[in-house]
């Protein structure tokens, strides 16, 4: 949902070998109902049903999922607000030197620019200032943390706290 339009590549769905699956967990906010849905060819989707699990998805999750299709105004909104906190998120990473990674996603990574003990060190500060941020905890990757797309007073915070987990990553 938060992909540019032109990021699905051009397949045919009436081809029988191809499933494409979406998930209500990122944009519709909905990780916790467990739902997402295919797109394929009916014959393809027909097939499943021998052998769909007994427990499948709950009433609730379904009228949830039917709900949120059914509110594309909101979806719109949400990405919306998301492409800025990215951007935003961007803009605090570059001004303070770090390199932010380009993202169709709901976080950014961002490269530390050193090693992965310094990027843990800068995560440390982060977390302990309010930031909710993650680190890939495998190398090369580990010298980059994931920033969370957040609400203008939450990067606000990031603003505020990312040069001093810097400082102190630095201090060592």
């Amino acid at each position: 949902d938060f992909a540019p339009a032109d990021a699905l590549p051009a397949i045919d769905v009436s081809n029988p070998r191809v499933i494409r699956t979406r998930t209500f967990s990122k944009a519709y906010g909905m990780a916790g109902a467990r739902v997402g849905y295919a797109i394929a060819e009916a014959g393809l989707i027909k097939s499943f049903d021998k052998i769909r699990d007994h427990f499948g998805v709950n009433k609730l999750a379904q009228a949830g999922a039917l709900a949120a299709l059914a509110d594309q105004p909101y979806l719109r909104s949400v990405v919306s607000q998301v492409e800025a906190a990215r951007a935003e998120i961007g803009r605090i990473a570059a001004a303070n030197g770090l390199l932010p990674l380009p993202s169709a996603t709901n976080f950014v990574a961002v490269d530390c620019r050193r090693d992965g003990a310094y990027a843990r060190a800068v995560l440390k500060g982060l977390i302990e200032g309010g930031v909710f941020a993650r680190m890939p905890g495998v190398a090369p990757l580990d010298r980059c943390i994931r920033i969370s797309a957040g609400r203008p007073q939450d990067l606000a915070v990031l603003a505020e706290v990312l040069p001093k987990a810097l400082k102190s990553a630095a201090a060592g």
